[in-house]
This record gives C-alpha cells, structure tokens and sequence, in this order.
C-alpha cells in the first residue's frame, strides 16, 4: 500500500478534520454503490479506507509516523522478533487490540450513514429497501376559496381522486404533503407533493388577512348617501353610504378577508370610487349654474 497521506491526499501536519473531509470526498466520488461498473473506483475505494483507518487512530499513525508500522499497519521489526507486536496478527495487517477499533467504526460508519444511507458503523452492506417515489403536482385554487379556506378536489396520477383540505391562512407557493400517496415501492409508497397555486381574482387583491376591493358608487348615492352592494367573499352585502361621501374613502368590514391560521378573519376594505355620469345634461346644468353662482 502507498503511503495513507498521498492516498488521501494530504500533508503530513494534516489534522484530523483535514484527513476527515478528505476521506468523506474521495468515499463520495469512489463509492462502489456508484461505480458499479468501475473495478478501479472499487480497488481505490478500499485503498482510501484503509490509509482513513490508519490515519484517524491516533496511535496508529502516531506508530506509522515513528516508523513502526507499514502503510498496511504491519509491524517493521522482524516477524518473531518479540512476538507479533502490539496489535499484530498472523497473516499481516494492523488490527488494534480489543477495544482500540470502536471509534473508527463509529465514525466510518457515520460517514457513510451520511453519504449513502449505510446502517450505522456498516461499511458495505446491502442497501435498505426504498420506498418509491414521491410525485409532484401543482393544484390552482381561486381567490375565493383560498380566501376561505374551502377543501379543493384533486385527481391524482393513479386515478384516485382526493378532497384536499386546505390550511387557514394558506399561502400562494405552498406545498402540501399528502403521504403515501406516491408511486409504489418495496419499502412503501412515496408521497404526494401539492403546490398550491392561488388565481386572481379582477375584483379582490390581497393585503396580508385582508382583502381590498374597489367600490363603484353612483354620484347621487354619494351625494345623498343609500346603500350599495358591495363583493365580499363569502358573496355580495349591502353596504350603507354616508351623504357626503368622497373617492378614496375606506370603508372596513370587519371579519370578511382572508381565513388567518387560527381559523379567524382578516377585513375587507372597500375603497369608494364615486361614478360622474357622462352626458347628462341635467347635471352639467346643475354644475354650471353653481359655477356662475359661485362667481
């Protein structure tokens, strides 16, 4: 085996950290579960195992900086010499002694727990069963019912059809999570993905939890004020003018926006937008003599 540093890439004044991102990247691209066709991706995998192995004991590569072990963590006196050495078995290869190994495993285990899914302290064991896909739908919901919070059907790919219940305060972009409801597998179905689309609507536009609306109002009701019908969600309500009443005025309905998350309602502000009749000679009559009254 060559010298663990240049295997993984690094100086020798290395720390751990350094030794461990190096590993973590090359077990990533190396992988046998993404290499299945690479016979060399798999030797090199092993090859950067091993030099991890030795370079994240610290006794171990404390030894193979002082020149007692090989790069195989193999003692370098002579075999027989004093017996096997510390850690030594039949056969070559540095084994740790009972004990000395549990915190490699751990973290070889983590960092492939990480990176593949492995089961904790597994190297390359076989692969858990998957479960299938999840699967992605957008589901447009007019302004009302969003506003409302009013469950929406939904067809989904296997054919089965699903009353949606909508959150209270639902947002436009959100996505739901409907489980199991996902293309099958061998460890269960996925799930479904809903993004909520929420349409336009030309007479409300949304303010937070309220709902703003623009409100035609005749001339003479403004005048002398009346009552007019007015949108809301939930449908039309009458809502009483003031005599005297200008463009631009706000008028609040209290409880008619949008369904916040605690199942209360926002308010819907009516802006006035007084109507001035085209052609009516009346009325330009009425305005001119005050206009000559006036000086």
């Amino acid at each position: 085996m060559t010298d663990p540093y240049a295997t993984l890439g690094v100086d020798r004044t290395a720390d751990e950290a350094a030794i461990k991102r190096a590993y973590r990247k090359l077990a990533k691209e190396l992988h046998p579960d993404r290499n299945a066709d690479n016979p060399r991706a798999a030797e090199r995998f092993k090859a950067v195992t091993a030099a991890y192995e030795l370079l994240s004991d610290k006794e171990k590569r404390a030894a193979y900086d002082r020149g007692e072990i090989d790069a195989d963590g193999n003692p370098r006196m002579p075999r027989g010499f004093d017996g096997f050495a510390r850690g030594a078995r039949p056969g070559g290869g540095f084994r740790p002694p009972p004990g000395d190994s549990a915190g490699f495993e751990a973290d070889f285990g983590d960092i492939l727990s990480e990176l593949f899914g492995a089961a904790r302290g597994g190297r390359a064991g076989p692969r858990a069963p998957a479960r299938g896909a999840d699967v992605a739908y957008r589901l447009a919901i007019p302004f009302v019912d969003a506003a409302l919070a009013r469950p929406q059907r939904i067809t989904l790919r296997s054919g089965k059809t699903i009353d949606l219940k909508l959150p209270p305060g639902v947002e436009d972009g959100q996505q739901l999570r409907l489980a199991g409801q996902g293309e099958p597998g061998p460890a269960g179905p996925g799930d479904a993905l809903v993004t909520l689309v929420i349409q336009p609507d030309s007479r409300f536009t949304r303010d937070g939890d309220d709902i703003r609306v623009d409100l035609s109002v005749p001339l003479a009701t403004a005048v002398l004020g009346g009552q007019v019908r007015t949108p809301v969600p939930d449908g039309d309500v009458m809502l009483s003018i003031a005599p005297g009443t200008s463009s631009g005025k706000v008028m609040r309905l209290r409880g008619k926006g949008w369904t916040r998350r605690d199942g209360t309602r926002g308010d819907l502000l009516a802006r006035v937008m007084v109507e001035v009749p085209v052609g009516d000679a009346a009325l330009e009559k009425l305005f001119r003599d005050r206009q000559a009254a006036a000086g």
